[in-house]
């Protein structure tokens, strides 16, 4: 931010803002130095009975309350928006919060701004606007000392005691609180500069591009998915049902023996690749999720689960492809790891759509202790969930039950 410094300043409120940020700024810094001091030293006191752990992680944390303020006193003199840029965690619950924060490389640029503001720029603010307001204000005092004492020692290094040196030490003074004046808005203006370099997240106008080419990507993706589905179906699907059955007929037309025997291994074989291409449209983008919507293909999945799968998912109408297909696939990727590891003798599917939020909950009655670690399908959906702006949540303690939750933004289409 380049300071710029005109002669009206003086009459406007910029010399006053620029006073009353370096202010906030530095009462903040005391405030921020006594929490640091304070955590550390009960952290370090009680770590070794790990009631201390918790309260160094917390100095870990200091910077977000500082930098808030700091953004907030931050409009005082700069008007264009800083914003933080945290990314939201992708699961629900403390936990996925503290890890998402402590590798933010944010989180660890305002732990710095809050350090520098509690033990340099915090006592830098307040000796600045202490100097700038007493020391004009002891100097345009100087005909009332005078008046009262009869004598003045104007800032301790010379008497005044004529009635023309007080009045030529005032007019000092006045200039003086024009400098000081001028000062405070440099100062505020160079410390504000800091702040933004140190705070601001990405420009919201680049986030809100980002996010829609992201969108558009994600659509224009769904859209090659259902074409690759369509000509999977109408093209190679077709023409291997009717290899299958001329197969079939020339199995049935055929003598027996060693000719027979080979084409029904052959129709067996056309038989099992039929299936096995079915299998591949479905989970390259299910013909059902297209044609009828999330909830029946919800119901498809349920039916086609070895676990049986109780489904309450009532829906205003339809969602965009890109919305659908990730509520669909969490569905998808959560039935297929239950019937594989929780042990669950059933399970549900529910949800509904409130609040402008579609949300999906799959339940099992299972042994429970699923992680969403590294390595599971369950990072891969929470990142495709977070493409549409939704989140994942995972409830899953040892005993059970588990609980997966989507929440996705949207609005319905139809």
């Amino acid at each position: 931010m380049t300071v710029q410094l005109g002669s009206r300043d003086l009459v406007s409120g910029r010399p006053w803002r620029a006073a009353g940020y370096l202010l906030v700024s530095g009462l903040t810094g005391v405030v921020t130095l006594l929490a640091a001091v304070l955590l550390l030293t009960a952290g370090t006191a009680l770590a070794v009975l790990l009631v201390g752990l918790p309260l160094l992680a917390g100095l870990a944390l200091l910077g977000l309350p500082v930098a808030r303020a700091g953004r907030w006193a931050l409009r005082l003199v700069d008007p264009r928006p800083a914003p933080g840029g945290h990314r939201p965690p992708a699961y629900a619950g403390l936990w996925p919060w503290l890890t998402t924060r402590l590798t933010e490389p944010l989180t660890w640029r305002e732990l710095g701004y809050a350090l520098l503001l509690a033990v340099v720029l915090g006592p830098l603010d307040l000796l600045v606007v202490t100097l700038a307001v007493a020391v004009p204000a002891a100097l345009i005092a100087s005909p009332v000392l005078l008046a009262a004492t009869g004598q003045v020692n104007v800032l301790k290094v010379w008497a005044v005691t004529s009635w023309p040196a007080a009045f030529a030490v005032c007019l000092l003074g006045l200039g003086a609180l024009a400098v000081c004046a001028y000062g405070m808005v440099v100062v505020a203006g160079a410390q504000a500069a800091l702040t933004r370099l140190l705070l601001a997240g990405p420009d919201p106008g680049v986030v809100t591009e980002l996010t829609r080419s992201r969108i558009r990507l994600v659509d224009a993706f769904e859209a090659e998915r259902g074409r690759i589905e369509r000509d999977l179906h109408d093209g190679a699907q077709q023409r291997l049902v009717s290899l299958t059955m001329m197969l079939g007929v020339a199995r049935l037309d055929a003598p027996p023996g060693p000719l027979e025997a080979q084409l029904a291994r052959a129709h067996d074989e056309a038989e099992a690749v039929l299936v096995d291409l079915r299998e591949l449209i479905r989970g390259i983008h299910p013909p059902v999720l297209t044609d009828f919507g999330l909830p029946a293909a919800v119901a498809d999945l349920a039916d086609r689960s070895v676990v049986p799968v109780d489904v309450t998912l009532p829906l205003p109408g339809r969602f965009s492809p890109a919305i659908e297909s990730a509520a669909y696939f969490v569905v998808c990727e959560a039935l297929s790891n239950l019937a594989k590891h929780s042990g669950a003798a059933r399970a549900e599917v529910s949800g509904g759509y409130r609040d402008g939020r579609l949300e999906v909950r799959i339940h099992d009655d299972g042994r429970g202790g699923a992680a969403a670690g590294a390595g599971t399908g369950l990072v891969r959906l929470a990142d495709r969930v977070s493409v549409v702006e939704g989140r994942l949540s995972l409830s899953s303690p040892a005993g059970g039950p588990t609980v997966l939750t989507v929440e996705i933004p949207c609005r319905p289409t139809a």
